[in-house]
């Protein structure tokens, strides 16, 4: 980690961002409005994931967004594509190292609920682990017990429901259910997890919450939906119509984000 913190320091030239973004699919477009960007590949920094999914560049773009210090992760790594679940963890500690204390996650998801259809945002207030796989499995230290009442940060939560009304985009809110992928789910599985109280499911963010928590930073995380689950709509699912609707959503979410960077709501996090 102390390598890829001393590389980034110097790249970063004096820049000291306090927020960082993870940037799922549909948002990746929100790099070109950083101001005076410093483009960074994940294969220049030792522990850096690198991502085998189409739609995600693998790269870090820091600058100021809304004239705000910002750290974005222009994709991520999946616990489908090797099998593990704690890829993300090398990143968020150099995250951690640089002096980043909030982190905003999103992500491509599956809505269980018409009324929520693709094009839509969700704030995520809470998540299911139906994967049951966890990123802190082999962790030595205490800290592996690490408390999960409050994994998504209630400040920054209402500082975006707060900047979804100024940007006048609906936000609906709603517990994530992750699932491992790579397959999609079921529609016995769709109908299980409405029944258990999820209102999206997708194939990420969790694990990264799960650790962001365990290193310190605050989180918050919003679901671009891009199809409605299985059963629910004509038609197979496939990863191809997740490319195609994300960027739908992700101009909604875009939306949210520059009001909240705007308006100094970040300051509450």
């Amino acid at each position: 980690m102390k390598e890829a913190v001393d590389i980034l320091t110097e790249r970063l030239a004096g820049l000291m961002p306090r927020v960082a973004i993870v940037l799922g699919s549909g948002l990746g477009g929100l790099v070109d409005e950083v101001e005076n960007a410093i483009h960074i590949p994940y294969e220049e920094l030792p522990g850096f994931p690198q991502s085998g999914v189409s739609g995600h560049a693998g790269k870090i773009v820091a600058g100021t967004f809304q004239g705000v210090p910002v750290v974005m992760l222009a994709g991520r790594a999946h616990y489908y594509e090797h099998g593990d679940a704690a890829a993300m963890r090398p990143a968020l500690e150099v995250l951690w190292g640089i002096g980043v204390t909030s982190l905003l996650l999103s992500n491509a998801a599956g809505s269980l609920h018409t009324e929520m259809p693709p094009g839509s945002v969700m704030l995520i207030d809470d998540h299911i682990n139906y994967s049951g796989m966890n990123p802190l499995i082999g962790e030595q230290s205490d800290r592996r017990f690490t408390g999960m009442s409050e994994a998504y940060d209630r400040d920054m939560r209402e500082a975006l429901a707060k900047a979804a009304e100024t940007a006048e985009v609906t936000l609906h809110r709603g517990v994530y259910m992750w699932f491992s992928g790579p397959s999609f789910e079921t529609p016995a599985e769709i109908r299980m997890a409405r029944t258990l109280g999820a209102d999206a499911v997708g194939m990420s963010t969790v694990p990264e919450v799960i650790l962001a928590r365990f290193i310190g930073l605050k989180v918050a995380a919003c679901s671009v939906i891009t199809n409605l689950g299985a059963g629910m709509a004509a038609g197979e699912m496939s990863h191809q119509e997740t490319k195609d609707m994300a960027p739908l959503g992700g101009q909604r979410l875009a939306q949210v984000l520059r009001a909240y960077f705007a308006s100094g709501m970040h300051r509450d996090d």
